[in-house]
């Protein structure tokens, strides 16, 4: 199948592919990394592990809300909101990466949250839920993560 070929619309109660699992779980080691880092890292390095850390959730952030524009392309007549939401993600990852890190990694660890929240109502409306255990177990993952740098800071 070509990598350019139109997408089936999801099977009910089908499970991800196992692929996106890996992947889903393998985006986790910077999170984890991150975390662990903050805490047994001299005070030299502090500061790039506390910015690469903050850099990656902003980045996973920006994804989550882009997601919202890839469910919007695939309607004919898209909800003008999923525009929106799609990129206030994006403006929170910013501040959070901004800020700093004590505070900024709470930020960012909020705003993963408030991505599965948002994604908990829509993935359902659009044919998604099977993705939901997956964005739930990642942002849960994530957003501790993000908590824990923040303390060791």
């Amino acid at each position: 199948m070509s990598v350019l070929a139109p997408t089936l619309p999801d099977a009910p109660g089908a499970p991800p592919p196992a692929w996106a699992l890996r992947l889903g779980y393998a985006g986790l080691i910077p999170f984890v990394t991150g975390a662990l880092l903050v805490w047994v890292v001299n005070a030299e390095a502090h500061p790039y592990v506390t910015l690469g850390l903050a850099a990656y959730g902003a980045t996973i952030v920006s994804f989550l809300g882009g997601i919202h524009w890839g469910v919007a392309f695939r309607e004919a007549l898209p909800d003008p909101r999923l525009f929106i939401w799609g990129v206030i993600p994006t403006f929170g990852a910013w501040v959070g990466v901004m800020m700093p890190p004590s505070a900024g990694l709470v930020v960012l660890g909020l705003m993963l949250l408030a991505c599965y929240a948002v994604d908990r109502r829509l993935y359902p409306l659009h044919g998604l839920e099977r993705w939901l255990t997956l964005r739930f177990r990642l942002s849960g993952v994530a957003s501790l993560c993000c908590f824990i740098a923040a303390g060791g800071t």
